[in-house]
């Protein structure tokens, strides 16, 4: 009876395999070390500081688009408030378009492979290469003060000091002015997040203009100025502000802009304000420009010019778009009791794919992404398409995806596109409102919105085919040669696989914690406090390490030091399973099961062949040599065994007579974490009545011993089969170690030849009758 209760007590803990665990392996080791220390800026909790503080920074910008020759000229002034504690001797301002110099350090430093040059290369690919035929960058005119005066400049690559007359003290502001110009890129050649495209059928442009401007860089308690040069990759850190945009462009231009239109009596037609006025209360897209005014639009060159004038209040950046081309729908969508106009800009060559399907993406996005964050509280949220596949800004977003050009196209084109304009219209949150530094921390903006998007999609349809964000999906990353693996907390511009590592292994790691490490409740209130916190704020990776801890009570720096500090894989095995039953005592039960299992064993290799190679047995030819024990039956149940198991029976009491009685069966498994990242435990048990049961074992059973542990599980029924992770949920990345006993893994060998691959349309095939 001891030992009945040794066992029951065991299960209350885990079984664990000694083994030593040095400082470096312990995966529970606290973050103290590696997160920055708490001050009166930024608390421990996560939260602003009651000395928080941020810079402001106004615009007031007119610019100018030349048709004719696809540049830009612009002129700026701008009031930067010292809202810090410091004192600033001089500003530091980003000089974007600089990137596209042809002796950038993004072009010198770019890298190329034996197969990039030397063989067949298409003229596109050859012009883009060929990058001194551009002349590209910001020619920077005057820079003064408020009264006129010129002010000492210097530019560093893509970035710019301008010094200050006299330091700027604390609380004061200072008011100067720019002058640029620039020749807008062809980004269909250049790529890049803005640019023009060229239409040869009715040889029209199309514009997409960001990074139009000089900005002003980031400057903030936790990084001074955020002037780290601008390589391509690594966005942007930007400074709330309030802009004042005026953009000249021919007159037969529609233009869309961060913010809200100051004149539209005097640039649009009455009959366009009187459908947008129609617009603003249906909850359905209604045309303001119809495909056939956009092609009759499209004929025409007008030689007038006129200015739009836009504003827009604490935005953190202003884009914009202009063309002829132009189509426009719109509709209002509810946000928290406010009104938001969703509003979608694209070309005839965007259709039907965009008018069916953009514009209810955008309302989508609004109404999932407050729900989960904070409403949406901005006035307007487009949509552009034209040659950037995809790209945010304040209220404005450039997406790419189009149909054929028969009006077709395929799953992927559909839900491409849907997927984009969400992601895009997204990052409204991330990181237009939680401003985070782009330049530093990718995954803080694409990886939260990422997560957002995967939210979002699943509230479109059923199944929706994400395709980031389900932990099956991140398992061909995860399971990468680790030369080619970097930390999530790694610097934007030194990634080296941008996408599975800043946006699809972040949001990952956020579904998991929702759905296995935290619970719905507790993570979707802690994730909405860390927004609440940090909008229109710079927040800091500690800052939301530290908040969804804080909000939620669940001691989360195993995970982060995992899935964001470390590259090794979720890989847990079962190596063994022990099956303990209770011994009853009772020699009518006992001595029987143990009969019947000797019975039902196997013979040997020798003891079969024996069978038939010995032809008599000693004790055969010689009787005497039997004795008691030759003919004893250990197993044959007898009259001194009943009255053993009598006198102990008797000696027990009820709880243990009951204990005796239950016929439970005592597991002990043996798990291994072969990928190194500590993670939940999920065990499936099939019962051998075809019942199944799901046990769920928090991360913590790793704490002591990060590689093994052995763990007890009591069932009534006998368990058929074990089974780890079974709903994939943990991005574990080899299931054939999951089983116990092991099972075969299904997998289909496709042959095939090898050919450029192309997702069918399989409209287009249903069109011309072969589907």
């Amino acid at each position: 009876m001891k030992q009945i209760l040794f066992l029951l007590s065991v299960v209350l803990f885990p079984f664990y395999v000694s083994g030593q665990n040095d400082y470096n392996q312990n995966q529970f080791q606290q973050l103290g070390e590696l997160l920055p220390t708490s001050n009166n800026y930024r608390t421990a909790s996560g939260a602003p500081g009651h000395e928080y503080w941020q810079q402001k920074v106004d615009y007031e910008i007119q610019v100018s688009l030349n048709d004719d020759n696809q540049s830009l000229k612009g002129s700026e002034k701008i009031t930067y408030f010292n809202n810090s504690p410091d004192l600033l001797p001089y500003l530091w301002i980003q000089l974007d378009q600089n990137l596209f110099k042809s002796n950038s350090d993004t072009y010198l430093t770019e890298t190329s492979s034996n197969n990039t040059v030397g063989k067949a290369m298409d003229f596109q690919a050859f012009e883009a290469l060929n990058r001194e035929t551009f002349d590209g960058g910001f020619k920077i005119g005057a820079i003064k003060d408020a009264s006129g005066k010129s002010l000492k400049y210097i530019i560093s690559k893509t970035m710019m000091r301008v010094d200050l007359p006299k330091p700027l003290n604390p609380k004061e502001k200072f008011l100067f002015s720019i002058d640029w110009s620039y020749n807008i890129t062809n980004q269909k050649k250049q790529n890049g997040r803005s640019g023009y495209e060229y239409f040869e059928g009715d040889q029209n442009y199309l514009y997409e203009m960001a990074q139009f401007y000089p900005r002003l860089c980031v400057y903030n308690d936790a990084a001074g100025w955020q002037n780290k040069q601008f390589l391509g990759d690594g966005e942007f850190a930007l400074e709330f502000g309030d802009y004042k945009v005026s953009i000249t462009v021919p007159s037969d231009h529609v233009v869309a802009a961060t913010g809200t239109l100051q004149n539209p009596d005097l640039v649009m037609k009455k009959s366009w304000t009187d459908r947008l006025k129609k617009a603003s209360t249906s909850d359905k897209p209604i045309k303001i420009i119809s495909q056939n005014e956009a092609e009759s639009a499209e004929k025409n060159r007008s030689k007038t010019s006129k200015t739009w004038i836009f504003h827009a209040e604490n935005v953190r950046d202003f884009a914009w778009a202009s063309s002829r081309k132009f189509i426009w729908d719109a509709m209002n969508v509810k946000v928290g009791g406010k009104d938001v106009m969703a509003m979608s800009l694209y070309p005839k060559e965007g259709n039907p794919l965009w008018e069916m399907f953009s514009t209810q993406a955008i309302a989508h996005t609004l109404e999932v992404y407050s729900r989960y964050t904070i409403n949406y509280p901005y006035p307007v949220a487009w949509s552009i398409n034209g040659p950037v596949g995809g790209m945010e800004y304040p209220m404005i977003c450039f997406n790419g995806p189009r149909p054929e050009t028969d009006g077709s196209y395929s799953a992927q084109t559909k839900y491409a596109l849907i997927g984009v304009v969400i992601h895009e219209v997204g990052h409204n949150f991330f990181p237009m409102i939680v401003n985070s530094d782009e330049r530093q921390w990718t995954w803080m903006d694409e990886g939260l919105n990422t997560f957002c998007q995967y939210l979002t999609e699943q509230e479109w349809e059923e199944k929706y085919p994400s395709r980031r964000g389900e932990p099956r999906d991140i398992v061909p990353y995860m399971s990468s040669d680790k030369s080619v693996l970097d930390p999530i907390m790694t610097n934007s511009e030194s990634i080296i696989q941008f996408g599975p590592n800043a946006y699809a292994k972040p949001a990952t790691a956020l579904n998991i914690l929702r759905e296995t490490v935290m619970g719905r409740e507790l993570f979707d209130f802690s994730f909405k406090q860390y927004v609440e916190r940090w909008a229109f704020k710079h927040p800091e990776p500690a800052d939301f390490f530290r908040s969804m801890e804080d909000a939620s009570a669940v001691d989360l720096d195993w995970f982060w030091r995992g899935w964001f500090y470390g590259i090794k894989p979720v890989d847990i095995a079962i190596n063994n399973v022990s099956l303990y039953t209770i011994d009853s005592g009772n020699p009518e039960m006992e001595k029987t099961r143990q009969k019947t299992i000797i019975e039902k064993e196997a013979l040997s290799v020798s003891e079969q062949r024996n069978k038939t190679s010995i032809p008599k047995y000693r004790i055969e030819t010689y009787p005497e040599l039997v004795d008691f024990y030759t003919k004893y039956d250990a197993l044959e149940i007898t009259d001194y065994d009943r009255k053993q198991y009598k006198k102990y029976y008797d000696e027990l009491d009820q709880k243990q007579r009951d204990a005796l009685k239950a016929g439970v069966n005592y597991y002990i498994l043996d798990l291994e974490n072969v990928g190194g990242l500590v993670m939940p435990v999920i065990i499936e048990m099939e019962f051998q009545d075809g019942t199944k049961e799901v046990i769920r074992i928090p991360a913590e059973i790793w704490r002591v011993n990060n590689q093994k542990v052995s763990k007890m599980i009591i069932t009534k029924k006998s368990v058929k089969q074990f089974s780890l992770d079974p709903y994939q949920e943990t991005a574990d990345i080899e299931q054939s170690n999951n089983f116990f006993p092991a099972k075969t893994i299904e997998s289909k060998l496709q042959l095939f030849k090898q050919r450029q691959e192309k997702k069918e349309n399989l409209m287009q095939l249903k069109r011309s009758g072969k589907l």
